[in-house]
């Protein structure tokens, strides 16, 4: 089933009819056979208690000497057959648990990847995974009660509660008389604990952020000597988060702890209620033995009962947290007539295009053409609208006017798959996985063979420094690429765009950061990968594009010239400017 297609949650107590429609209903046979094993090891309660009867009536106060083999062996049989159910039922939710959990977090992660880039502009990476990790976590919590008798308990209680009332239903009456008192307080604990909860995984989702970027960006935490000041926020926030929880653990300790008081008014009123009838001999040692058996053995599953109460709550917070990720939709979809992406290399054209974020025009009616094949290098001062232009050609965003074509068809034409097939990017800040560096080049292909390899790695000159590396191409690159120096990342992006073979080449500013020896050879490795391919070329530095077929100059949202680097100094105006600013001391 698609995410798209997944139910919405009511409220957090469809929860588990949720659950039940979206994952559990593929593993019937599963929580079916489960069930059975939870109800065999529930029943064992009401069997040990109903057989205080005829061991103290028959055997004890009795004397039968025959009925002793009988009843010792029934009551080892019920030990046994609750060791086995308990044991099997455990398996098996563990299971179903591992199972549910893992196709919960799968759909998130599926989902929050195809969300829009405004969605992960404003939602920091730490805080989703807390919302993939933590918040599924908690949800698994409800699984781990489950697995630990919830079901037994409720099995349990109504086979104790049989035998009670097989003895004396008045008594068994008694015995609740303090149920009524338990509900208002129980309800308000519920929602006292829930919302805490949720204000816990806030918190959490936080902390998590904090942790990400501070990691992220140890290197100017160091040179900056933030050190002192990271840790006084993450201990400010540890904190809040530590007394959250404690008053969350009072709210969900107190619900059994009601429990607790509910059953000891019941207990003293049976005694009293029932003292007399017992001192007179109107019951006999075995109803009464058979009775509070029952009444005892059952305070304890109504204790865990009262405990996965609380634990419902933090679920419930953590599903409404979910309920919401899940029901964010994204705005770039496919087309519902979608048209074919071109064939060869293609001619990409802007129209009259105009963006604007929020309330900020980017765009001011740009317009240009990137001819087949050539290479067409975007200048401009920051905040021009380079980037924005990558962005609407990939569809990471889309225009409120104008248009933007590849040979005539529009960008919003294709499906996105269709669209970003025909694309590779090299950026400034090439992005490497910690990983090996086969499969930060590879990214997931299975059919390349080792000579199309071995053409990519001496195309991108990444073989001039592999024999440098431990273990060759099985070498981790670290987290981030860190155990790389810039130009080397750089060459294994080019690799990977040459390997990923698309038509069209996006190139932005993939050699400002690095120094002169390595800039030579990145550049040598990008002359390589442009050939035959329409190449879009993003650069402050003007020295970089002085080869280029047409470089389009940009401000401030426009188009404001275009044409060759001699044609556009010839001319003067803005590219003229750039270029005397940035050669003046030539």
């Amino acid at each position: 089933m698609s995410i798209a297609s997944r139910d919405s949650i009511p409220d957090p107590r469809g929860l588990l009819g949720w659950l039940w429609r979206n994952y559990l209903r593929k593993r019937t046979g599963l929580l079916l056979l489960a069930m059975v094993f939870m109800a065999i090891e529930g029943s064992m309660f009401g069997m040990l208690s109903y057989m205080m009867k005829p061991m103290f009536d028959q055997v004890l106060v009795g004397g039968n000497a025959g009925a002793l083999v009988w009843v010792a062996g029934a009551i080892f049989g019920i030990f046994a057959f609750r060791a086995v159910a308990s044991v099997t039922q455990k398996v098996l939710l563990t299971r179903v648990s591992q199972l549910t959990t893992q196709d919960i977090r799968q759909d998130l992660l599926a989902h929050l990847m195809r969300l829009d880039g405004s969605f992960h502009q404003v939602h920091a990476p730490g805080h989703l995974m807390q919302r993939i990790e933590g918040d599924v976590g908690a949800v698994n919590k409800v699984w781990q009660t489950l697995i630990t008798g919830a079901g037994r308990d409720v099995v349990a209680l109504f086979t104790l509660f049989g035998v009670a009332i097989s003895v004396d239903w008045r008594w068994t009456a008694a015995a609740l008389v303090g149920v009524p008192l338990l509900v208002a307080p129980a309800m308000i604990l519920q929602r006292f604990v829930r919302g805490n909860a949720r204000i816990s995984r806030d918190i959490s989702a936080g902390l998590s952020t904090r942790l990400n970027e501070v990691f992220h960006g140890i290197v100017p935490v160091k040179l900056n000597q933030l050190e002192r000041y990271q840790y006084k926020r993450y201990r400010t926030m540890t904190r809040d988060r530590n007394r959250i929880d404690l008053r969350s653990a009072f709210g969900q300790a107190a619900i059994p702890g009601l429990i607790d008081l509910m059953s000891g008014v019941g207990f003293v009123v049976v005694l009293i209620y029932g003292g007399s009838e017992i001192i007179s001999g109107e019951k006999t040692v075995g109803d009464t033995m058979a009775f509070f058996t029952a009444l005892g053995l059952a305070f304890e599953p109504l204790r865990r009962l009262g405990a996965f109460s609380g634990v419902w709550q933090v679920a419930a917070a953590s599903i409404e947290r979910i309920k919401e990720l899940l029901d964010i939709t994204p705005e770039l979809v496919d087309p519902a007539d979608p048209k074919p992406a071109p064939a060869g290399v293609p001619r990409i054209a802007l129209e009259d295009v105009r963006l604007d974020y929020g309330d900020t025009p980017v765009l001011r009616g740009a317009s240009f053409v990137a001819e087949a094949g050539q290479t067409t290098a975007l200048v401009g001062a920051s905040g021009a609208g380079k980037s924005t232009v990558f962005n609407v050609l990939t569809r990471l965003v889309d225009v409120q006017s104008g248009r933007v074509t590849l040979d005539g068809t529009g960008v919003a034409e294709m499906t996105l798959a269709d669209l970003r097939g025909l694309f590779s990017v090299v950026s400034q800040e090439s992005l490497l996985f910690d990983e090996t560096l086969e499969e930060n080049i590879l990214l997931g292909q299975t059919d390349v063979d080792p000579e199309r390899m071995q053409a990519a790695l001496d195309a991108a000159h990444v073989s001039d420094f592999l024999p440098r590396l431990p273990e060759g191409l099985k070498s981790p690159v670290g987290p981030r690429g860190s155990n790389l120096s810039g130009g080397q990342r750089q060459r294994v992006a080019i690799a990977r765009a040459i390997l990923r073979d698309t038509p069209v080449l996006l190139l932005d500013e993939a050699t400002s950061a690095l120094d002169a020896q390595s800039e030579a050879v990145v550049q040598s490795a990008l002359d390589t990968l442009s050939e035959g391919r329409t190449t879009l070329v993003i650069a402050h530095r003007l020295a970089t594009v002085r080869r280029a077929h047409k470089i389009v100059v940009m401000d401030n949202g426009r188009v404001v010239d275009e044409g060759t680097h001699d044609e556009l100094l010839a001319r003067g105006g803005v590219y003229a400017d750039l270029h005397r600013l940035q050669f003046s001391e030539d």
